[in-house]
């Protein structure tokens, strides 16, 4: 028999495979031997995508719209998304301004593929989205992580957006509400930031708004065109139907932006994809179109009340602390007092990622660890999930960390002592 060797490319060397994923699958991986795993890695709606959604997906079946659709996007779909942003956002973006794809990620990817050229830098600030640096890597791009303490509420200051950009900046990566901190950038901290982008016009703008309507303030955070609408030409929105609709599996995200650049970006989708799957289109046309938004506002309810219970329930929880979510579906949780404290065998917690591990190994916990997110020691929680799992994963953190003991104690605990815990 012949052995052969495959010799993989240097862009997949620069890119590693998604970490939610990973932590995901070795949570899959626990399950499947009989563990009782919480997982709580991913941001995926624990409800059901809205009826009268569906009964759209399946009138289309009747109709027999099952064939391939145009590469940017079907007429219906992005004259709904057109009409989206002219009624809920005051922006008025033509069909042809606006690309389909599946999935806000392929959005993402197919912007910095007609972009990038090698030594262009993309300004992300961290905590970020773990996919938007690889994304970066594997166009051939150069992230420039800038670190966005807790002290600043995880969000980039104009101070540090003008340190970051040089000559070779192309983009600037912006999630409000943000993942995985849950950060909402003011009126005013946009105008700063503007402030800065005027005075380097080569520099393009991505306006991740994936959580648009997930959001936890007063009233619905700032948008950007609407504190700056002079960066509109070189300001790429990014949306989907996947958290809002709870539709993550329709795989159905959109970008909205210069015509240029969306023109450039179907190009890129023609040979990497071709165009998202018609089902996913129809429906997400009639959620779009629906004049009953009361899943939407019902869902962010819900993900209102979660943020506030495990903010309450891990705040008194010693070693461990967070800074409210204003947004999204996700704690980004302090750790910073676990670490060098000891487990009941004698390990050491060195890091964050240690936590991470010993609440998975101890109460079956699956999060995610904050090098995920490019920002230490945290980790990451989603509260995507029912009150009841989030209550049991609360306690279960609990009682990891009452195992624990202070640095520089060594002795493992025995097992009278750890039956006494709570």
């Amino acid at each position: 028999m012949t052995n052969y060797s495959i010799t993989l490319s240097q862009r997949v060397r620069r890119v590693k495979l998604s970490p939610i994923a990973a932590a995901s699958a070795r949570a899959a991986e626990l399950l499947a031997q009989g563990r009782d795993v919480l997982v709580l890695t991913s941001g995926e709606p624990d409800f059901d995508t809205p009826e009268p959604v569906k009964q759209a997906a399946i009138s289309a079946l009747a109709r027999g719209e099952t064939k391939y659709t145009p590469t940017a996007g079907t007429a219906v779909l992005r004259h709904a998304i057109s009409a989206k942003y002219q009624r809920e956002n005051a922006l008025a973006y033509s069909s042809a301004q606006v690309i389909v794809c599946s999935g806000a990620k392929q959005v993402i990817f197919n912007a910095m593929a007609a972009t990038l050229d090698a030594g262009d830098e993309v300004i992300v600030p961290a905590p970020y989205w773990s996919s938007f640096p690889d994304i970066v890597l594997v166009n051939d791009g150069t992230p420039v992580i800038v670190a966005c303490d807790e002290a600043d509420a995880f969000k980039l200051s104009a101070t540090a957006l003008a340190r970051a950009i040089t000559p070779r900046t192309r983009w600037l990566i912006l999630n409000s509400p943000g993942n995985p901190s849950g950060a909402v950038y003011s009126r005013a901290e946009l105008d700063a930031l503007a402030q800065v982008l005027r005075r380097h016009p080569r520099v393009l703008v991505l306006w991740d708004e994936i959580y648009e309507q997930i959001w936890f303030t007063a009233q619905a955070p700032a948008h950007l065109l609407h504190v700056a609408p002079d960066l509109r030409d070189r300001t790429l929105l990014v949306n989907g139907a996947s958290k809002t609709y709870a539709m993550t599996g329709w795989r159905i995200g959109w970008g909205a932006g210069p015509q240029e650049l969306i023109n450039a970006m179907t190009v890129i989708q023609s040979q990497d994809s071709s165009g998202a799957n018609s089902i996913g289109q129809a429906a997400t046309a009639a959620a779009l179109a629906s004049t009953d938004q009361s899943f939407v506002r019902q869902a962010r309810v819900s993900y209102a009340r979660r943020a506030a219970y495990l903010s309450t329930a891990l705040s008194v929880i010693a070693g461990i602390s967070l800074l409210a979510p204003q947004g999204a579906f996700f704690a980004y949780v302090n750790c910073a007092g676990l670490i060098g404290r000891v487990r009941p065998d004698g390990r050491v917690l060195g890091s964050d990622t240690d936590v991470v591990s010993w609440l998975l190994d101890s109460e079956g916990v699956a999060v995610v660890d904050g090098p995920a997110y490019g920002l230490s020691p945290y980790f990451r929680i989603s509260i995507a999930t029912s009150d009841a799992v989030l209550a049991d994963a609360a306690q279960r953190i609990a009682r990891a960390v009452a195992t624990l003991r202070p640095a520089g104690s060594d002795a493992a605990l025995e097992p009278a002592e750890l039956e006494m815990l709570p």
